[in-house]
């Protein structure tokens, strides 16, 4: 693959051979110079044209590079003849032009009269193309490359790299879900592998180091990355995991211990950090993502360094790490003792490791959105390359064509909508010396919530615009008396007995006096609903305010109801306890720090 390896000074890089289909506006690779090739393209590349000097260099170039084509299909795992069935049914790709063809001669007018159509000067690929997100170091150049290139990043070459755990029914087993989708990110400190070793602990199997969930809402628009504090003490309940052999060993879970032993400890696999997770936030993670120590490494290389600022010089002799005050590029070893140390910022705390790690991967968000990156084929092919050989995933997500799926779907949100934000905590009051801490009595959950509901943390006006329209329509109106509410209530969600609880709480503390527990729901459903007729509407209003319930979850039929009839009320997976508001609140609570993505921060 490299050229300089077989001696020729002229051969083009790998990574070069992706060129921009000006149809598409997408960048794509040229398996075949002759096979699919433009009109004007072939005409060079034949001679046609052979009396310019420019046309007789670029059909050399040509000539001698069609063993890089076949050395380009061999290294991806793809043989000629399979090339050509992918290609079926696309439109035709440009052969790629010589990076020295506009010296010395033009194409010459034959070339201009028969391609014209070819050589009408083309549109720039629309913005949209240019929002690739990035929230963490495998997906960051993974995403970006999927919006780059597309549809080649189905390439056996990078599929190959990508490494799976088998989560049994931790996760989604598709790749996209209704609603919003959350994916856990894990950074592992394991200390076994190839650039792992040297960190300390050797052997460490690893614990889930640096966490962070990422909510992307149902429209696409906005993203919430919610960070969960490494020596956060929380319950690890039960997990399942599948062994070697193909059979299911359940871990037991251990009560008031650190979030970090989640993963890796005891023989617990991601699958187990996920349900860890849902335990904590109610919010169950559709995938995840997991990079170690040399992912890091190889990712930050790959961009060519992050561009980092301190606010004051930085000499941590822990981590190794030197930084001077202002702007520093870190790549490497160096980026790694960045995201590791915690000595040199705040209180010396992991909190505030967090708070250097976010501004870290927002800076690195802004690097892959810079045309240097985009508009770099090479640079695009050598960080797609890094990025899978550094991700391991579930199997929902375990190949190059998923992730690509993912990574277009998550493309949709603009950076500066991304918010980083950590989960709200106070000291363990259980410890005299404050070594870890628990959640905010009160912040946490309201947090939770609010991504439970789907609100954003950015001000995404258009759509906050319309929910707080749908939700004043829905109780604009007459609202019928508790005693006149009538409803019968159905567990679809996740709580044992929540309906029976549901109507204890409906009965005794709001006056719904004729409301009936009608125990578990036919099948499970992620989100709440209430179900009426035109005449019951009043009632429904009633409800609604008493238990949050959002505007989605209103589902009015067509035809009255006989008078006795009751409402129906089917509780989802989105329902928390008697008492708290479906919808979460409208806004973040008091006091809580957040993070743009798109904003540069000098850490202190």
């Amino acid at each position: 693959m490299d050229a300089q390896s077989r001696g020729r000074a002229d051969d083009i890089d790998p990574a070069d051979q992706w060129v921009l289909n000006p149809q598409t506006g997408n960048y794509e690779l040229r398996l075949d110079h002759s096979a699919g090739e433009s009109p004007v393209a072939a005409r060079t590349a034949t001679g046609a044209d052979s009396g310019h000097r420019g046309d007789a260099r670029i059909g050399s170039q040509r000539d001698g590079s069609a063993s890089e084509d076949a050395g380009l299909r061999e290294g991806a795992g793809l043989h000629k003849e399979s090339g050509r069935r992918e290609d079926s049914g696309r439109r035709e790709v440009p052969g790629q032009r010589s990076r020295r063809a506009g010296q010395g001669g033009g194409r010459g007018a034959d070339a201009s009269a028969a391609g014209g159509a070819g050589r009408r000067k083309r549109k720039a690929p629309k913005a949209r193309r240019k929002k690739a997100l990035m929230w963490t170091g495998g997906v960051t150049a993974f995403v970006v490359v999927a919006a780059g290139v597309g549809a080649y990043i189905l390439y056996e070459r990078f599929n190959g790299n990508i490494s799976t755990i088998d989560i049994g029914d931790a996760g989604n087993k598709d790749v996209l879900s209704e609603g919003p989708m959350n994916i856990l990110i894990i950074g592992t400190d394991k200390r076994t592998g190839k650039g792992n070793e040297g960190y300390g602990d050797k052997g460490s199997e690893g614990h889930a180091d640096t966490n962070i969930l990422f909510h992307v809402s149902e429209d696409r628009t906005n993203a919430t990355a919610l960070s969960i504090p490494r020596d956060l003490m929380t319950d690890i309940p039960d997990c399942e995991t599948k062994q070697p052999d193909g059979s299911t060993k359940t871990i037991p879970g251990t009560p008031g211990v650190r979030f970090n032993v989640s993963l890796g400890q005891e023989g617990r696999n991601p699958g187990c950090t996920m349900q860890t997770v849902e335990a904590i936030t109610g919010i169950k993670p559709d995938h995840f993502m997991m990079v170690d120590f040399n992912a890091v490494k190889e990712l930050t290389t790959a961009v060519g360094g992050v561009k980092v600022c301190m606010a004051k010089p930085v000499d941590d002799p822990k981590s190794h790490l030197k930084l001077p005050a202002g702007e520093s590029v870190v790549a490497g070893e160096d980026a790694l003792a960045l995201l590791r140390t915690r000595h040199s910022f705040g209180n010396e705390s992991d909190l505030d490791r967090i708070k250097v790690q976010q501004q870290f991967l927002g800076s690195m968000i802004r690097e892959m959105k810079s045309s240097d990156t985009l508009t770099n084929p090479t640079k695009l092919f050598k960080l797609a390359d890094a990025a899978t050989n550094a991700l391991t995933v579930d199997q929902g997500i375990g190949s190059a064509k998923k992730l690509m799926t993912l990574a277009q779907e998550i493309g949709k949100v603009d950076t500066k909508n991304i918010t980083f934000v950590t989960l709200p905590v106070i000291d363990n009051p259980a410890e005299t010396v404050k070594a870890t801490v628990v959640p905010h009595p009160t912040q946490a959950e309201q947090l939770f919530a609010m991504m439970r509901s789907d609100t954003s943390l950015t001000e995404v006006k258009q759509k906050e615009k319309a929910a707080k329209s749908a939700q004043a329509a829905l109780l604009k109106g007459p609202k019928a008396a508790p005693a006149d509410v009538r409803v019968d209530v159905l567990n679809g969600g996740e709580i044992s007995g929540a309906a029976g609880a549901t109507v204890t709480w409906l009965q005794n503390q709001q006056g719904v006096l004729k409301s009936t527990n009608k125990a578990n729901a036919p099948e499970k459903i992620g989100k709440t609903t209430l179900e009426y007729a035109p005449n019951q509407a009043d009632q429904a209003r009633a409800l609604a305010e008493m238990m949050g319930l959002p505007a989605a979850a209103m589902k009015p039929g067509t035809a009255d109801a006989e008078e006795l009839e009751a409402m129906v009320l089917t509780l989802g997976a989105d329902f928390k306890g008697a008492g708290i508001p479906i919808t979460g609140p409208a806004k973040a609570p008091e006091g809580i720090e957040k993070a743009s993505a798109d904003k540069a921060v000098c850490a202190k």
